[in-house]
């Protein structure tokens, strides 16, 4: 298989058969520095056009490595800029498949003034259409930033390199010892990359998120016919306050669910759902992971971490800004502690605060285990906006534990003093009944009925419309 075929057979691969068209196709190069004029440059080294993925308008560009490296020059940008100007026009989602050697040193500045124009085109377009990126070869330097610039970003496995500087560049850092460029690195380290995958996967998986995502800001939810039963008894649900993607799985039509960031911050998850046929944003928190073979095989604390506020809070953006409604399962009972979180935890928590509160989506929270102090609050609880808050009969709603509040309460007594204190706080004070009489909770739900209220709620909130206050955008 040629290079220039390979870049062709990604965007056959990924449109629905025989769906493409070509835009561009005659573009070369103008430069002729550096004898560029005696250099074939088809296409300049990025294949452009539109095709449809499950029937959907989506435009698509591809780079190809065998004309100069796929390098972005001054030609090679103005096609990629004119493809966001089309989809922008047209409502629909831009698609990059990158294998590029970067900027094309030839063309110098113009090959600079090309960066800029598509940084802007993604700038504008942001929260508009929905920008999806993968990385099937090196993109590195500037060329780094256009994958950050969009919304989701896939790389390959094994062969994929992101950077802004080499490994072998940055001090004290060598390739062999930490491939900071590598897959691993940007998915688990970074938190830049969504999904990791074998070239064909991806392919498969971009399709199932574009089926997923409505195709601009105006188009309303995405919604498809739900075969599932409404109703559906969910055994085994209590079980799952733990590890939340299996909860997740329970509650989505037929099991449908798509993670992302699925290697970082792994205590918060954010995944689209199906529910009823609607696309729902989740984002859970997770104190543990079960493995293949049934057995927990990582641990964390019921606590929000800085990473874990920052990917829930940019999620929350994105479901915010394309009218996708958020559904929160909640199970946290403070924020991390330790001197590395101490520097960041404030302001990543006032992130997912500020996310919750000025989404105007309709926003659903279910406490599914403990909810303690203003970790709780942070998490999508009534007074910062949630339009329906549920918990399950066993929930913990409150300051903190009853037994760490009777060990402050009843400082200096006898063991059986607190014991009776905590029971007697507990009963009190953190039970959900008790924040259900307050005002709350509005719904206390079995955890087998978790999908049928959940269902109900969204239904019920489906010409949800909320006013903010008249600004051109928070600073948060």
């Amino acid at each position: 298989m040629s290079t220039t075929s390979q870049a062709s057979q990604r965007i056959a691969a990924l449109l629905d058969e025989n769906s493409f068209v070509e835009i561009g196709a005659q573009v070369t190069a103008r430069s002729t520095d550096f004898n560029l004029k005696q250099t074939e440059t088809p296409s300049d080294g990025v294949i452009t056009g539109y095709g449809v993925i499950g029937g959907s308008l989506v435009y698509v560009y591809s780079q190809d490595a065998s004309v100069l490296g796929g390098s972005v020059g001054e030609m090679h940008a103005r096609k990629i800029a004119n493809l966001y100007d089309l989809a922008l026009k047209m409502g629909a989602p831009v698609i990059g498949l990158i294998e590029s050697a970067g900027l094309r040193l030839q063309e110098a500045t113009d090959a600079l003034n090309g960066f800029g124009e598509i940084y802007k085109k993604q700038a504008l377009c942001s929260g508009v259409i929905p920008q999806i990126t993968a990385i099937f070869g090196s993109c590195g330097g500037g060329l780094a930033l256009i994958p950050t610039l969009t919304d989701f970003t896939f790389m390959e496995e094994k062969k994929a390199k992101l950077f802004v500087n080499a490994p072998n560049a940055l001090e004290g850092n060598e390739i062999s010892r930490c491939d900071t460029s590598a897959a691993a690195f940007q998915s688990k380290e970074a938190g830049i990359v969504d999904v990791v995958a074998a070239e064909g996967d991806i392919l498969a998986k971009i399709r199932e998120l574009v089926c997923m995502l409505p195709a601009n800001n105006e188009d309303g939810v995405a919604i498809e016919e739900c075969v599932d039963d409404l109703n559906r008894a969910l055994e085994g649900m209590a079980g799952c306050a733990g590890d939340t993607s299996i909860a997740l799985s329970l509650l989505s039509d037929s099991g449908a669910v798509f993670e992302v960031k699925e290697n970082y911050a792994k205590e918060m998850i954010t995944a689209f759902i199906k529910l009823n046929g609607v696309t729902v944003g989740a984002v859970a928190n997770r104190s543990e992971v079960y493995g293949e073979d049934g057995k927990v095989g990582e641990k964390f604390d019921a606590a929000l971490t800085p990473a874990g506020c920052e990917k829930a809070a940019g999620f929350i953006n994105f479901c915010d800004a394309f009218d996708i409604p958020v559904l929160s399962l909640t199970n946290v009972k403070g924020f991390k502690a330790d001197k590395e979180s101490e520097k960041k935890i404030a302001r990543a928590a006032a992130k997912l605060t500020y996310a919750f509160a000025n989404a105007t989506v309709p926003k659903v929270n279910l406490i599914i285990g403990q909810a303690f102090g203003s970790a709780y609050v942070a998490m999508n609880s009534k007074a910062i906006g949630a339009d329906i808050t549920m918990a399950w009969p066993e929930a913990q709603i409150g300051t903190m534990d009853g037994k760490l509040a009777a060990k402050i309460i009843c400082d200096g007594q006898g063991a059986e003093a607190i014991e009776k204190c905590a029971a007697e706080y507990a009963a009190l004070q953190t039970g959900a009944a008790n924040a259900a009489k307050r005002g709350y909770v509005d719904q206390i739900v079995e955890p087998e009925d978790t999908r049928k209220y959940v269902i109900g709620a969204f239904e019920m909130l489906l010409s949800k419309q909320e006013e903010r206050p008249a600004k051109k955008h928070g600073t948060v």
